[in-house]
C-alpha cells in the first residue's frame, strides 16, 4: 500500500470546488498530499479547503479561471511559495453551457458559435494552459503526474452536447501528446494521463437526468442507465481509486492512457 501514499506531495485540483473535483481533492489529501483547490469562484474554493483541512494546514485555497494565463500562473506562484513543489496536477475543470447544446428548440444550425467557442476552450485550452504553467515546476523538479479529466462524450458520440464533446476530444488527445513530450523531451518521470468519467450525478447535469420535482430520472437519464451495464450513475467516491493510482508510484510505468470509470458504458453497444 506504499506504492500509494503520497505523504509530503503538493496536488493541486482545477475545479477543485465542484462535486467530483472537490471528492477528488478529498481523496488526495487522505492519502497524505497537501492540496491546492482552484475555482473560479474563490468564496466557494476556499469553503472546500476548509472542509478538508480545518485548520488550513494541508489545504489552501486560490480563485483563479484556468482560461486566464496570468490568474494560472499567480495559483502556482501561491502553491510554490506556501509548499516549494508540485507532484500532481488535477485538470478537472470543465464543462458545458446551454447555449453550446442543442434540444428541441435549439438546432446546431443555429448553435452560437461564442457559446462553442467557449465551452470548446473551457475543456481544451483550460487544461491545456494548466498543464504548461504548473507542468513548468515538474519539468524543474524531473517528476510528477498530470491528470486530466475526459468524458464519455469522448469514445461515445453523445447527443446534444456537440460544443462539449468537440473540447474533451481535443483533451484527450492532448493527454496523449503531451505523455509522449513530457516523456522524451523533459523526463519519464513525468507522467500524463487521463480518468473518463461515466455518469455521475453533479451540480452542472442534475437536472438533465432528475426531474427536479419527482426525483424521478428523466428520458434521458432513464436512457444512460438502461446503457450502463452496472445499473448505476457513478459516486463521486468512485473516482478515487484510479485518481490515487494514477498520482502515485503505483503506476510509475503508466503514462499515455485514458482509464474509463463507468458502469461499463463505453464497453456496451446497447444489444
Amino acid at each position: 500500500m506504499n506504492l500509494f501514499d503520497l505523504s509530503g506531495r503538493v496536488a493541486v485540483v482545477t475545479g477543485g470546488s465542484g462535486t467530483l473535483g472537490g471528492a477528488m481533492a478529498k481523496g488526495l489529501l487522505d492519502a497524505g498530499a497537501n492540496v491546492c483547490v482552484i475555482g473560479r469562484d474563490g468564496d466557494k474554493a476556499a469553503r472546500m479547503a476548509a472542509s478538508l483541512s480545518p485548520d488550513g494546514a494541508r489545504a489552501m485555497a486560490v480563485a483563479a479561471d484556468v482560461v486566464d494565463r496570468d490568474a494560472v500562473q499567480r495559483a502556482a506562484d501561491a502553491v510554490l511559495r506556501r509548499w516549494g513543489r508540485v507532484d500532481v496536477l488535477v485538470n478537472a475543470a470543465g464543462g458545458n453551457r446551454p447555449d453550446a447544446t442543442t434540444n428541441p428548440n435549439q438546432s446546431f444550425f443555429d448553435l452560437p458559435m461564442e457559446a462553442i467557442r467557449a465551452t470548446v476552450d473551457l475543456n481544451l485550452i483550460g487544461t491545456l494552459l494548466p498543464s504548461q504553467v504548473f507542468g513548468r515546476a515538474m519539468a524543474a523538479a524531473k517528476q510528477g503526474s498530470i491528470i486530466n479529466i475526459s468524458s464519455m462524450a469522448v469514445p461515445r458520440a453523445l447527443t446534444r452536447v456537440v460544443g462539449y464533446s468537440a473540447g474533451k476530444a481535443g483533451m484527450e488527445n492532448f493527454t496523449r501528446w503531451l505523455a509522449i513530450y513530457m516523456a522524451r523531451e523533459v523526463s519519464p518521470a513525468v507522467r500524463v494521463n487521463a480518468i473518463a468519467p461515466g455518469f455521475f450525478l453533479a451540480d452542472q447535469n442534475r437536472a438533465m437526468l432528475v426531474d427536479q420535482a419527482t426525483g424521478a430520472l428523466t428520458p434521458r437519464g432513464q436512457s444512460i442507465i438502461d446503457h450502463t451495464p452496472m445499473g448505476r450513475f457513478g459516486h463521486p467516491a468512485d473516482l478515487t481509486g484510479a485518481l490515487l493510482w494514477l498520482a502515485s508510484d503505483a503506476s510509475s510505468f503508466v503514462t499515455g492512457i485514458v482509464v474509463a470509470i463507468d458502469g461499463g458504458f463505453s464497453a456496451f453497444s446497447g444489444v
